[in-house]
């Protein structure tokens, strides 16, 4: 391996639905955070590795940036924070819609951050150039060490200059992964992401906030992968709007979510799917440690 091998963390922070997931997805070039247009669909905070003959970029995607309610969201929060703690280089995402002064705690601490950060104006596809050039100007006021970048990460727009300058910035280092790895989680994992997703597509208000998906069983036979899940939900009228009349919301979520993971995983999936009631499950410690937070 070559002496000046060049590898770093380079982590995504920003408030919810600015585009963080569909940037990262779209510089690793697969689809490994899941995106709906509902905020806080990101729970975990998710690698993506992009290995090149000379270099290793570990991106990061986490939850957007929210004040806690409950114990699960504390833990999303703390994901944020351990991505502020160990990046080499920080990517902070905005967007064309949202205020600059939005997060002035989150401001200040990017301004005493000691690590290149790099402020991203996603979405400027949807914006006028006098609109995007005015916004630039606001966010150099406020993080004045930041490099401004806009982008439209959904149309692939400029994320070629951002990656360079992501490489130029890499420091010196041995890779911190195989160099064939793609992400740090599991197919086990994506199952039950891609399940969630689907649950945040097919059902409204409160329903996939109050949801949590567990892959009980995930085993690969010569033809197929045999998953079985388990939706776990607050309620028992959760419950019932969940499966649907005759069972027909959870085919529909089993059916979509099946088609993605034989997508994903590039063979047939045979998939099982349950609903169970877990009361208050997102403020209970030891249900939260059993779903991975």
């Amino acid at each position: 391996m070559s002496e000046l091998h060049k590898a770093g963390f380079v982590n995504i922070i920003g408030n919810p639905n600015v585009g963080k997931s569909t940037l990262m997805n779209n510089l690793v070039g697969e689809k490994l955070s899941i995106i709906t247009s509902k905020a806080q669909t990101t729970r975990h905070r998710i690698l993506g590795i992009v290995n090149g003959p000379d270099y290793q970029i570990v991106y990061s995607d986490t939850p957007g940036i929210i004040k806690p309610y409950y114990l699960l969201q504390e833990n999303m929060m703390q994901l944020v924070a351990s991505a502020m703690a160990d990046a080499d280089i920080l990517l902070y995402v905005t967007d064309v819609v949202e205020k600059p002064a939005k997060n002035p705690g989150y401001i200040d601490k990017i301004n005493r951050i000691e690590v290149p950060v790099l402020l991203i104006v996603n979405k400027i596809d949807k914006s006028s150039q006098e609109t995007v050039l005015s916004l630039m100007e606001q966010w150099h006021t406020l993080v004045p060490k930041a490099e401004i970048f806009p982008v439209s990460a959904l149309e692939r727009f400029n994320l070629d200059s951002l990656l360079e300058r992501i490489l130029a910035l890499l420091p010196s280092s041995p890779p911190w992964f195989d160099k064939d790895q793609l992400t740090d989680k599991s197919l086990r994992f994506f199952a039950s992401e891609i399940i969630r997703e689907k649950i945040f597509l097919n059902y409204s208000k409160e329903i996939p906030y109050c949801t949590e998906v567990t892959v009980e069983e995930f085993q690969e036979s010569e033809e197929r992968y045999n998953i079985r899940a388990v939706i776990s939900v607050m309620r028992d009228s959760q419950k019932g709007i969940i499966i649907g009349n005759k069972g027909s919301a959870l085919k529909r979520v089993g059916t979509q979510a099946r088609l993605e993971m034989e997508d994903f995983f590039q063979k047939k999936v045979f998939l099982e799917l349950f609903v169970k009631v877990l009361p208050r499950w997102r403020e209970n410690k030891s249900r939260l440690r059993q779903f991975g937070y």
